[in-house]
């Protein structure tokens, strides 16, 4: 009777220990699709907002007039940053560029100011800046609006598929991961099933007979979300040391959220 107790024990215990690693591998990846969500999320909005909408000023725009103007886009709502670039400082750098100053030869230096605008992400597009660019050209001293459009119509088309994928990715492995706990818990019972009998022979409520498995498996996808929690903060640590430029995008919300998820769905 000890024997087939101890035999049994270790059956249950072998069979714990394998739920756990399964499910601990399974949130470690629903986390790392979740943290690729939001990371993808965060490099769009940096993507977008790094994008440049140049403001080519006309010739006879002076530098008092180009602050004022500065100042004023500053206080658009949709104006993330503003650089302003004066027609000196343009013939500079193509003079350093070309190895030759061209108003030795023309006279004059033919370069034109403008203003380089960096938009809030959330007006970095294509319907936003049509409508930006007409209000933006209201100014007589404004020559021209470029933007890159294409590079624009491609980032969002882009972000806009690999969230798509990434959330499918979530769901499907949000769904493995209850199946396995969900099967596992099945198992068990069927393994117990003489004892649960025993159980009801003598009066036992189904609330009683199955507080030990909701518990048990609570206790183990705790822990399989503690440990898939530590592999994912160890990779995350392992990836700032190879690239430190990745905190742009990896913000403390970020880790946050994943580490919540991950323990919200191993409970």
């Amino acid at each position: 009777m000890t024997k087939r107790h101890k035999k049994t024990g270790s059956r249950y215990g072998l069979q714990a220990v394998t739920l756990c690693i399964s499910t601990a591998l399974v949130l470690v990846l629903l986390g790392m699709v979740v943290f690729s969500v939001l990371s993808a999320q965060n490099l769009s909005e940096y993507v977008k907002e790094n994008l440049t909408v140049t403001m080519v000023l006309s010739e006879d725009m002076t530098d008092p007039e180009a602050k004022a103007l500065t100042n004023d886009l500053r206080k658009l709502q949709y104006v993330n940053r503003v650089e302003y670039i004066s027609k000196e400082q343009v013939l500079k750098e193509q003079t350093a560029a070309m190895g030759t100053d061209p108003s030795e030869f023309i006279g004059t230096n033919p370069f034109v100011g403008s203003m380089e605008l960096q938009l809030k992400s959330q007006y970095a597009n294509t319907d936003s800046l049509k409508w930006i660019s007409k209000e933006l050209r209201k100014n007589s001293k404004v020559t021209d609006i470029t933007y890159p459009q294409d590079l624009m119509d491609s980032v969002n088309q882009n972000l806009q598929r690999i969230n798509i994928v990434l959330i499918v990715l979530a769901v499907l492995l949000t769904f493995v991961s209850f199946s396995l706990i969900n099967n596992t818990v099945r198992l068990g019972m069927y393994a117990r099933r003489f004892t649960i009998h025993t159980m009801k022979l003598v009066g036992a409520s189904w609330g009683f007979i199955r507080g030990p498995f909701v518990r048990n498996a609570v206790g183990l996808g705790l822990l399989a979300a503690v440990l898939a929690d530590a592999a994912l903060a160890g990779g995350i640590y392992a990836l700032y040391t190879y690239e430190p430029d990745v905190v742009m995008v990896l913000t403390w919300q970020v880790m946050a959220i994943t580490g919540g998820a991950v323990l919200l769905f191993g409970i």
